[in-house]
């Protein structure tokens, strides 16, 4: 039951993941693939971005992670960004020109607005996906008290500033 609790918890991060590499990969259509190849490049993205989203989930419901928080969620983006990306490129890349140090380095620069959008995202969808999961899952109630402490606290300061 407590590892179905912990998955629950990881859906919308996979999902989150998923769409994105599937799109990213999909953008090398413009590139001027062949559709197969692009396709191959979407899973290959697809699959590591879902897998490193849904594990977001899971420490964030394990409190590793806590919501309204980018710093935590920024470094594990800049190291598992670059992995999912390095897959990507093993499965379907065409070459890396500046070697792996280079492009491990870039990928990690990339990382950081991949974690914006990705955090903004999950912040948004997680949530709602507690309130539907809390009375059947003491993981996601116990997630959805510190979504609505963080945001009593956000509301209390926004208050005091007025």
């Amino acid at each position: 039951m407590e590892g179905r609790h912990s998955i629950e918890l990881a859906l919308p991060g996979a999902s989150i993941g998923a769409v994105a590499g599937a799109m990213a990969g999909g953008l090398t259509l413009f590139a001027g693939l062949p559709t197969g190849m692009a396709a191959l490049s979407a899973l290959a993205l697809a699959v590591p971005l879902a897998v490193f989203g849904g594990m977001y989930g899971m420490l964030l419901g394990h409190g590793v992670f806590r919501p309204g928080t980018f710093g935590p969620a920024g470094l594990y983006w800049m190291a598992v960004f670059p992995l999912s990306r390095l897959l990507q490129e093993g499965v379907a890349g065409v070459g890396m020109a500046d070697g792996v140090f280079g492009f491990l380095a870039y990928q990690a620069m990339v990382a950081l607005g991949f974690a914006i959008g990705f955090v903004w995202i999950h912040e948004r969808l997680m949530p709602y996906w507690l309130l539907r999961r809390a009375g059947a899952n003491p993981r996601a109630e116990a997630l959805l008290g510190l979504y609505v402490q963080h945001a009593e606290a956000m509301r209390a300061r926004k208050g005091a500033k007025r």
